[in-house]
């Protein structure tokens, strides 16, 4: 998958810090970070435990607020939202992908994708069209009526991502989405999100702890202790 050729940046993030703590004991989780993301990109966010993956992508999503700099998605500042924006941008911008998959138990697959079409008042037949497309893409059309705990753990991560792109959202963040799975469900969920970004055309930023799953990736961004390492961005 390429970028949109003369498309502006889809992800914008300039000037970027986050400190947690004062004084000599405070903990700079983000130093000046800044980059772009081209609309149609799918780009590989690595770095050891604790190098800042996760508060970046909490700051790009609106989940937690910089000290300084800025980030916009699609047009939207999102450092200048209120909590109003900040849940209007999640509900129709960006969406997650955790890898503790966040299902509703109690609901089914099918249920558990429809949930944000049913929180935006999608028309019911819409919605069973959608959600009915979102599980053939996964590859879960023979498990609509499922509950997350009759899934394996793969499955599970197959409905995440199809709920994730239920309401079309131009940005989708995944943190460690493979990081309960085995090596080979692990890959096989990576290609697949590789292909719902594709067919879906949404942009992905996603961290990962595994160099071997980058080249399913348009580009790759290193952080190391709140940095990003440009040597080792691609």
């Amino acid at each position: 998958m390429s970028a949109v050729p003369g498309a502006g940046p889809l992800l914008s993030v300039r000037g970027v810090h986050r400190r947690f703590g004062t004084g000599p004991a405070a903990v700079h989780a983000l130093r000046e970070v800044s980059f772009d993301l081209a609309p149609g990109t799918m780009a590989a966010l690595i770095g050891r435990s604790g190098s800042g993956k996760t508060t970046l992508l909490n700051v790009i999503g609106g989940l937690d607020r910089p000290d300084a700099g800025t980030v916009l998605v699609d047009g939207a500042e999102v450092t200048a939202l209120d909590e109003d924006g900040l849940s209007l941008l999640r509900r129709e911008k960006v969406a997650y992908v955790f890898q503790t998959f966040g299902l509703i138990p109690v609901l089914s697959a099918a249920e558990n994708i429809g949930a944000p079409l049913r929180l935006a008042r999608v028309a019911p037949a819409e919605r069973e069209r959608r959600v009915e497309l979102l599980l053939e893409l996964v590859g879960l059309a023979g498990h609509a009526q499922q509950r997350p705990d009759e899934l394996s753990g793969g499955q599970r991560q197959r409905v995440a991502i199809a709920r994730a792109l239920a309401a079309s959202p131009r940005l989708l963040i995944a943190d460690e989405p493979t990081g309960q799975l085995d090596a080979e469900t692990g890959l096989s969920v990576m290609a697949l999100l590789r292909g719902v970004v594709e067919s879906e055309g949404v942009t992905a930023l996603v961290s990962t702890h595994d160099p071997t799953m980058i080249a399913l990736a348009d580009r790759v961004m290193r952080i190391n202790d709140g940095r990003l390492d440009e040597r080792e961005a691609s």
